[in-house]
């Protein structure tokens, strides 16, 4: 260990030292350092509400009893305040050595991080602040590692996303955000149970991953002793459901892929789908629209958002436009001018990224994502795909080479993807074969073959419109977040090394 390395170390070994001999001091008070319960009445959100129009230094009578996080601490001879930080928010609170000499002996061994119980009455100070008197003060937790520095907090970005109970600690506003997604999660499924869809849960493990064009994470049954993968997508096993007889299903839960991870991806991530029997892709594009707004209004009060600085509304109706409409607006590009050989000459133009048979319908498809995404600010949906971007859908009522398949953009971003759902059992087995060869070739995306999902439609399928929901890309516009890290509460995240 270097000099530096040394110097650096040993103020926070000393700190960690103080609080263990701090504990030992309570101990011999005869106080419980740990104890089972506490029982918290008040929260500090509520008593400022309640008490706000008090004028300064108004005394009442009116006892409180409060929990939480000790943030600050002022030691000041016979008097002494503190900042008591619960869910809710942080309040003073004021120790005076004439309450009682026990309770202020016990207040000096306390540091900042320890969870503390205190009961008092409520004032306010000179300068209006509204404070407890501490007439009782219960120990709930020694904390025996140091909080960061307040006025700093946490700088490290990875930091905070490796250590998210110091992020919450430190920066109490991010706790809004996980509030909030709670919120949206609960509208969604508020909105989807008044529609009449019934909530499912669809296997994590499963033998045969698919639904979705994503490399899978592996794991082992050791007792039976074969291989299991991680979902990518519940949809093969929620259209199963549509051959039993349901008519309205949705699961929500995670999903994982193992692929890169940037803004919008991470490999483990909240995944909505529902599916309707009887219902096409237009119907799914109403709902999809119907579940953004009714979200909106939910949470915000409004359809209109700012997100980085970008004002966005939400109103219907969003518009519509099929992808070569699409790249022939946004990149000046009309593909249907183009012959088969002309359009390959476009993946070294633009350094396109093709897993897979080059097909015109795979390069169109890239064009889009390469030149035109990232122009979609407003709500739209993309409809009218070329037929090789998905397996697991109808060909077009108009063109045999499209399907009818959309994706909803906003901000740039895809935020979902549906289906007219594909129930001809014989061009159903034939797209998946396809798809199976290629996997043997070496496209680690493509979906294998699900000889049970098969035999599932050959029974009979209904006429199904499916849709898929990213949850965290909802978030993150809901709560106007950077990075998805900022949205989900444990990102997958290197290992610290030791």
């Amino acid at each position: 260990m270097s000099e530096k390395e040394t110097k650096e170390e040993i103020p926070e070994q000393a700190v960690i030292r103080d609080r263990y001999r701090k504990l030992e001091e309570i101990k011999k008070l005869k106080i419980n350092p740990y104890p089972y319960k506490f029982e918290q009445k008040n929260h500090a959100s509520e008593i400022l509400e309640k008490y706000k129009k008090l004028k300064p230094a108004e005394h009442t009578k009116d006892k409180m009893v409060v929990a939480g996080r000790l943030m600050t601490t002022r030691k000041m001879g016979r008097i002494s305040f503190a900042h008591l930080q619960d869910e809710s928010g942080k309040m003073q609170l004021l120790f005076k050595e004439e309450n009682g000499k026990d309770i202020y002996s016990l207040f000096n061994l306390l540091d900042t991080g320890d969870f503390i119980g205190a009961e008092g009455v409520v004032f306010t100070t000179k300068t209006g602040e509204i404070t407890i008197e501490v007439q009782k003060l219960t120990l709930l937790c020694k904390s025996l590692y140091p909080l960061p520095e307040k006025y700093h907090g946490i700088q490290d970005p990875e930091l905070k996303y490796r250590k998210r109970y110091l992020d919450l600690i430190m920066d109490p506003e991010k706790k809004k955000i996980f509030m909030m997604r709670s919120k949206i999660v609960s509208a969604i499924r508020e909105f989807l149970d008044k529609k009449g869809f019934v909530e499912v849960e669809t296997p994590i493990l499963q033998t045969i991953y698919g639904g979705a064009n994503a490399k899978p994470f592996t794991t082992h049954h050791n007792a039976l002793d074969f291989d299991l993968y991680l979902k990518i997508s519940p949809e093969l096993y929620l259209k199963r459901l549509i051959v039993g007889g349901f008519e309205k299903v949705y699961d929500m839960g995670k999903n994982f892929r193992n692929e890169g991870m940037d803004k919008t991806h991470n490999p483990e991530f909240t995944m909505l789908e529902f599916y309707q029997a009887y219902a096409d892709y237009n119907d799914m594009m109403d709902l999809f629209e119907e579940l953004y707004i009714f979200v909106a209004k939910k949470i915000l009060g409004k359809t209109q958002l700012e997100y980085q600085g970008r004002k966005i509304d939400l109103k219907a109706p969003w518009k519509r436009m099929p992808m070569i409409d699409a790249i022939r607006e946004h990149a000046k590009i009309d593909v249907t001018k183009y012959s088969d050989k002309e359009i390959k000459d476009f993946v070294n133009t633009y350094s396109l990224q093709i897993e897979g048979d080059l097909t015109r319908g795979a390069i169109i498809s890239a064009l889009f994502e390469e030149l035109v995404e990232d122009k979609l600010i407003q709500p739209i949906f993309i409809i009218d795909h070329p037929k090789e971007t998905s397996p697991l859908t109808k060909v077009h009522r108009k063109n045999p080479a499209l399907i009818e398949r959309f994706e909803p953009f906003i901000n740039g971003w895809e935020v979902g993807n549906a289906y007219s759902e594909l129930n001809d059992p014989i061009d159903q087995k034939e797209r998946l074969r396809e798809q199976a060869e290629q996997l043997r070739a070496g496209f680690e995306e493509a979906q294998p073959m699900d000889e049970d999902f098969m035999r599932a439609i050959e029974y009979g399928m209904p006429p199904t419109g499916g849709v898929g929901v990213g949850i965290d890309r909802m978030v993150m516009l809901f709560t106007n977040s950077a990075t998805i890290r900022d949205v989900i509460l444990f990102p997958t995240m290197k290992p610290e090394k030791n």
